[in-house]
């Protein structure tokens, strides 16, 4: 088992391997390859699973595959989504809840998150409350949503949320400082898009997102053998409040190249501050706190 870099998510306690796998998966899978490539996550040293109730057979996979191994991750979901859309309201997340623990074969959940859902859709239908009795009941350890900007500096605020999960990459630096400002109010930070769905090609970004990589220069700062997308990723790394980089996959290959490039560590400095400065001058550039 690789030993990868890790990190305390937030007041949680946890410790998290920095790459996490992200478990919505875009390509078709047969059940056994789809129940491979979640053991192979977890004989790979990662030690964090992010998956949702509308993922599919996800969850289902997920529990199949490891319900047996739960001592050795963390596994964590997202609720509010429902067959007509989704719904913030207290016997919605629920039902979502007794889904989850069915399908994951387990009877508490670790991290909890709402699927999205505004400042506006939490007031008016008590879902920060209904999070709260989870884990008041025990069926949850931690709570969570998965959300971004502009709602992001309220749920701050309020510091009931035990977990951010936030959309940050080379390529979107938007949320990069409230990155920073959610870990010092004390929450645990996941990231998604950190690679951007890699490089066109080879993994499913937009060639419009990663046109900025090109602009940017950034071809220049990759070491010998290193690809765009490890770059990427590295540069998501060198983020100390970038607690742990959910990234799916359900390539083998592309699952070892993400796991050499953490091993690499973050960017050198001198190499993250220019890369950091080239990007703002083709303005991808984060929004100020």
């Amino acid at each position: 088992m690789t030993e990868l870099p890790t990190a305390v998510l937030g007041r949680t306690g946890l410790e998290v391997t920095r790459l996490g796998y992200g478990a919505g998966h875009r390509k078709p899978m047969t059940e056994e390859e789809n129940r491979a490539m979640v053991r192979r996550v977890v004989d790979s040293g990662i030690n964090l699973i992010d998956t949702a109730n509308d993922y599919g057979n996800s969850e289902e996979m997920i529990g199949l595959a490891i319900s047996d191994r739960y001592s050795e991750v963390t596994v964590s979901t997202k609720c509010g989504c429902s067959p007509r859309g989704h719904s913030w309201s207290r016997d919605n997340l629920f039902r979502g809840l007794d889904e989850s623990l069915e399908r994951l074969k387990t009877d508490r959940i670790d991290i909890m998150q709402t699927h999205g859902g505004s400042v506006q859709d939490f007031e008016q239908n008590g879902t920060v409350e209904a999070l709260v009795e989870m884990r008041e009941q025990g069926l949850v350890n931690w709570i969570g949503v998965s959300t971004n900007l502009p709602h992001l500096p309220t749920f701050i605020e309020w510091g009931v949320f035990d977990i951010f999960q936030l959309p940050y990459s080379a390529l979107d630096r938007t949320h990069e400082e409230w990155i920073t400002k959610a870990a010092e109010s004390g929450a645990g930070i996941l990231i998604r898009g950190g690679v951007a769905l890699g490089e066109p090609g080879v993994g499913k970004g937009s060639s419009s997102e990663w046109h900025a990589f090109e602009d940017a220069g950034l071809d220049e700062l990759r070491e010998d053998g290193e690809s765009r997308t490890a770059f990427v990723l590295r540069f998501v790394t060198s983020l100390p409040s970038a607690h742990c980089n959910l990234v799916g996959t359900t390539n083998p290959a592309h699952l070892r190249e993400n796991i050499d490039a953490m091993l690499r560590g973050p960017l050198p400095d001198d190499v993250y501050a220019e890369a950091k400065r080239r990007i703002d001058s083709v303005g991808v550039s984060p929004s100020p706190v």
